[in-house]
């Protein structure tokens, strides 16, 4: 009876890590239909605001249409692609690829995500936009940098 060498198992270890690695980046990168560039009206869906600001962007807005199931569906409903990070499953790292790479969501710059009605005061979220069920007419934002809420007003 021949043992494996330890170079062989070695190799099989790493193929094995590779394929998880590439079954997770791949399961954690969402692409998103073509939405609406501006707000909802009224209860007709959920509007998401996205501040690209410290990124050298601005700021857009989007329309999910209908009453969608979560945070993370909101988002990919008003037409923005996200990516989680690779170590930390659920955590939005990445909106349209931005910032490209992952800066590893570090404590001074990272998505954050917040809760507005039409018109009012933006109100940081407490819930992670999976476990979060906004209602048609809310408005979700999104602001990339140190915590501070989008730079405008919900519209």
């Amino acid at each position: 009876m021949s043992r494996p060498r330890p170079r062989r198992r070695l190799l099989a270890a790493l193929t094995a890590a590779a394929a998880l690695t590439v079954a997770l980046v791949g399961a954690t990168t969402t692409a998103a239909p073509p939405a609406s560039a501006a707000a909802c009206t009224g209860t007709s869906g959920v509007t998401v605001v996205v501040d690209f600001t410290a990124l050298g962007g601005g700021v857009q807005t989007g329309c999910a249409p209908g009453d969608p199931t979560s945070g993370l569906a909101a988002l990919t409903g008003a037409g923005f692609g996200y990516a989680f990070h690779p170590r930390f499953p659920g955590m939005v790292c990445r909106i349209n690829a931005l910032p490209n790479p992952c800066n590893g969501a570090p404590v001074t710059a990272y998505w954050s995500y917040w809760h507005a009605a039409h018109g009012g005061p933006w109100s940081y979220s407490t819930l992670g936009a999976g476990s979060y069920d906004p209602a048609p007419g809310d408005v979700e934002g999104r602001a990339f940098g140190a915590g501070s809420q989008p730079g405008i007003t919900a519209p």
